[in-house]
């Protein structure tokens, strides 16, 4: 599990191979991390994000990352939490397998993942980090390129949950 590390800061700022997008479905922008990215990396990835022609929950697209310290961006859209019953579970943990698809497609060695779809998607945000880390863990037990997977919290609540959830997986 030393692959996997868990940071607090600005995921526009990070020198990784690819860094993920918590992407609305259109993909042309909206608030939050997904706001932050296509401000940083500038006009040209709009430009590129209108030729994708949005991007289905739970699935990933990729683009590159123009003005960001990383190469590329895969944009994923996670599900809006609806209560649990419309499974918001499967498609979250989708969001995962298909970046981390595409990630090993392009040859990409290091990643970076917000907390997808626990912002004003409202999925909770332990449940999600449980997804989350189930299914990183998952995929780097499989024949990997990977060489880190880096979760990037934004606030100190995120980070705290994701460290307990990380130490919790570890221990079993």
């Amino acid at each position: 599990m030393s692959l996997i590390e868990i940071n607090q800061g600005d995921i526009t700022q990070l020198s990784v191979d690819a860094i993920v997008n918590a992407a609305n479905s259109s993909l042309l922008g909206g608030g939050g991390v997904d706001g932050a990215i296509h401000r940083a990396a500038g006009p040209e990835l709009l430009a590129e994000c209108r030729e994708l022609r949005g991007c289905a929950t739970g699935e990933a697209k990729i683009t590159k990352g123009y003005n960001l310290p990383a190469k590329w961006v895969i944009h994923t859209v996670g599900p809006v939490w609806e209560g649990g019953n419309y499974k918001e579970d499967e498609l979250l943990a989708s969001c995962y397998r298909h970046s981390l698809a595409l990630a090993e497609q392009y040859q990409i060695k290091t990643i970076a993942f917000p907390a997808i779809s626990t912002g004003v998607y409202n999925f909770p945000m332990e449940r999600a980090c449980k997804i989350a880390i189930a299914e990183v863990k998952k995929f780097l037990l499989q024949t990997s390129s990977l060489e880190q997977v880096i979760f990037i919290c934004f606030g100190q609540t995120a980070f705290d949950l994701y460290s307990k959830t990380m130490q919790e997986v570890t221990e079993t």
